[in-house]
């Protein structure tokens, strides 16, 4: 394949936007591979498209060897459908449409009630396992888009779908996509690491999630240092400090603390330490006031909270506050509260400092177990710094882009959509599930985070825009171009892609476009070529050219 850079739509630009922080947000819209249509929205132009359909074909590619079938479902789909499954009312980013006729409609950030519809075919065990999988535009109403396209309001997703008779089969499958993900990343030249994650609102027991580190992006990679513990911070555990308890009483003391409003001023008022106080985070769930319990100086994770009572949660308003504990907000504690009580596990053990329910006092000595009685779980963010829950290690925080996440369902969409099968007694039994999605943009953006110098972008072979980008230095030398071009087309016969660069541009203009755009391989033709018939040729990344003759090219890029 042979393209034309003086056909080629490829508008290069010399400075970065101005409202573009991420890397890969700035080197994609200069190398002209990208450009923003309106917020979280974005165009791929020809030479970004080529890099997205590389990706999309690894992909591919990686999914049929496991045995996925490639099907294509639609982007807007019935109401009804996502009201069966629970999911209307209670996927916050959901793109809800109504047509003409007053008929409601999703647009579709993800397919599995559509694709457990259609799975209802699947009557006999004979017919499982199966894996189904499409490559297919997916909205989401994303309030805060930015990096370019690391957070979007439309994008394109892989999304596949095992469906299989047991759980035993499910965890086959399971282990199959991830061997296939981790597969995809190696080939597309990106450095990933696999982590516990949380299933929010996709549902089912277990997941996980694939974290490529970057300078930029939407999630938090936690590991040890030590190599033996790696999580998505949403579920990252970690043992914080002791605290610095003070002395130990036989009961709760109260102590009256006017104006005292938060742990840090507690902390400062008392003289004590900020880790030996609660923090009371009065939620919502299921329509009931739940108090959970942190530490003074740590974070409620609002996920792993509802992933605990095994409902979503919200903060109490001030008056559920006041109706629930008889106090204001500030002064609010576990003891004497008629209601549930998650509690962390730092405040397993020990004495703390907690509300009293009682306006401007609290309560010294407070101890779980035997003050009060509540659930104890992780429930607090994991700071950097922790020691590791595995060996006691550090952990260590990076910023991350997640390109992939791995799911299993259960029967949580089966069963309300009767997906069942009959076995071989005839007996029926719903079928075990399990979601699988890789997004294509997302990939590429990774790969420009990772690899990338201060003149452009570092392209793998495997996803580059084209093979090799030849430089035609004519100067307006009909001889040096025709040369130029003969090569170009030699290349291109051999099964290479081909960039030529045949513009009338200065030489350090094509340079320049040459290291923005990042190909692998680049071949310079000049006016020392007509002398010795040889060319400059260099990899991305390299800092020299190196001399070869012109016969040897196409053996030289078929080097690795």
């Amino acid at each position: 394949m042979l393209q034309r850079q003086s056909t080629l739509f490829l508008p290069t630009l010399r400075e970065d936007p101005a409202d573009a922080e991420a890397v890969s947000h700035k080197l994609l819209v200069r190398a002209g591979l990208i450009r923003q249509v309106g917020a979280g929205l974005w165009t791929y132009l020809p030479a970004g498209w080529r890099v997205h359909e590389n990706v999309v074909q690894i992909v591919r590619e990686e999914m049929n060897a496991i045995g996925g079938q490639e099907m294509s479902m639609p982007v807007l789909t019935p109401a009804e459908l996502w009201q069966l499954s629970g999911r209307y009312d209670k996927f916050d980013s959901l793109m809800k449409i109504r047509d003409a006729s007053g008929r409601d409609f999703v647009l579709s950030p993800t397919n599995e009630e559509t694709v457990t519809l259609h799975a209802r075919e699947l009557r006999s065990y004979r017919d499982l396992p199966k894996i189904l999988y499409h490559v297919q535009t997916k909205e989401r109403e994303e309030t805060r888009p930015r990096g370019g396209l690391i957070r979007v309001r439309e994008f394109v997703m892989k999304d596949a779908y095992s469906f299989d008779r047991d759980e035993e089969g499910l965890e086959r499958s399971f282990l199959a996509h991830k061997g296939a993900y981790e597969q995809i990343f190696e080939r597309c030249g990106l450095e990933t690491v696999a982590v516990e994650a949380e299933s929010g609102m996709m549902g089912g027991s277990e997941s996980v999630d694939f974290l490529a580190p970057s300078g930029s992006g939407e999630n938090t990679l936690v590991t040890c240092e030590r190599g033996d513990y790696a999580a998505d911070l949403e579920i990252a555990r970690g043992v914080p400090a002791a605290p610095d308890f003070p002395e130990t009483l036989a009961s709760p003391a109260e102590v009256e603390t006017p104006g005292i409003e938060t742990c840090e001023s507690l902390a400062g008022f008392l003289g004590i330490d900020l880790a030996a106080t609660s923090k009371a985070m009065p939620v919502v769930a299921d329509g009931k006031v739940v108090l959970a319990l942190v530490r003074g100086d740590d974070r409620l994770d609002e996920a792993k909270l509802a992933g605990v009572l095994g409902s979503l949660v919200r903060p109490a308003h001030p008056e559920e506050i006041r109706e629930a504990f008889g106090a204001e907000p500030g002064s609010l504690g576990p003891v004497g509260f008629d209601g549930d009580v998650v509690v962390d596990e730092t405040l397993r053990e020990g004495q703390f400092v907690a509300g009293a329910n009682r306006t401007g006092y609290h309560l010294r000595g407070v101890q779980q177990g035997r003050d009060f009685d509540g659930r104890v779980a992780d429930i607090r963010v994991a700071r950097e710094g922790d020691r590791c829950p595995n060996c006691g290690g550090t952990l260590v925080f990076r910023t991350a882009i997640e390109v992939g996440h791995i799911f299993k369902l259960g029967t949580f969409y089966s069963v309300p959509f009767e997906a069942t099968y009959l076995d071989e007694q005839s007996v029926e039994h719903p079928m075990q599930m399990g979601c699988y999605g890789i997004g294509p943009g997302r990939v590429l953006a990774a790969i420009v985070e990772q690899r990338h110098d201060e003149r452009g972008i570092v392209w793998p072979a495997s996803t580059a825009p084209f093979d090799v980008h030849v430089l035609s230095l004519d100067g307006g030398t009909a001889e040096i171009a025709g040369l130029a071009s003969g090569l170009a087309e030699e290349l291109s016969a051999a099964g290479r892609s081909v960039l030529l660069d045949d513009r009338d541009a200065r030489p350090g203009e094509k340079f320049a476009d040459a290291d923005l755009l990042g190909c692998p391989l680049r071949v310079t033709v000049g006016r020392k070529s007509l002398e010795d018939d040889s060319v400059d040729v260099r990899r991305r990344g390299d800092d020299a050219d190196s001399r070869v003759p012109r016969a040897s090219v196409i053996d030289w890029t078929g080097q690795d």
